[in-house]
């Protein structure tokens, strides 16, 4: 990874760290919408929404465009792919891990139902 990649990844995590940064990208997930559409559900006024716009839009996660009289945002999937897959990296070699550890255990258990299984001799061992 580059230091812009870094750089890419810390700003979209930062703009994410914020609860309403996230309720307005769950939003853009189902499509475009205005500012005015964007700041509907918050009690906080609409420059405040825009600042919370802005922040997404210098991390890459949304674009704003002109259509007409509107200024449309919507959500850069691309962006997200990048996200995604960098957390899903981690997540595999954890799940490699954990499969790795389930077969351990799986393989101890067996042998100590072997070793219950075995007869015994007069003295219990």
């Amino acid at each position: 990874m580059t230091d812009a990649d870094d750089e890419a990844l810390d700003a979209a995590f930062l703009a994410l760290a914020h609860p309403t940064r996230r309720q307005i990208v769950a939003r853009l997930s189902t499509g475009p919408a205005t500012v005015n559409e964007l700041a509907e559900p918050f009690e906080m006024s609409k420059q405040a929404v825009s600042r919370h716009i802005q922040m997404l839009e210098n991390a890459g996660l949304v674009t704003r465009s002109r259509d007409a009289q509107r200024r449309p945002v919507t959500l850069d999937s691309a962006q997200l792919e990048k996200l995604t897959a960098w957390i899903d990296r981690y997540r595999l070699i954890h799940e490699q891990q954990f499969r790795r550890l389930d077969e351990l255990l799986t393989q101890h258990k067996k042998a100590r139902m072997q070793r219950n299984d075995e007869p015994r001799n007069d003295h219990g061992t």
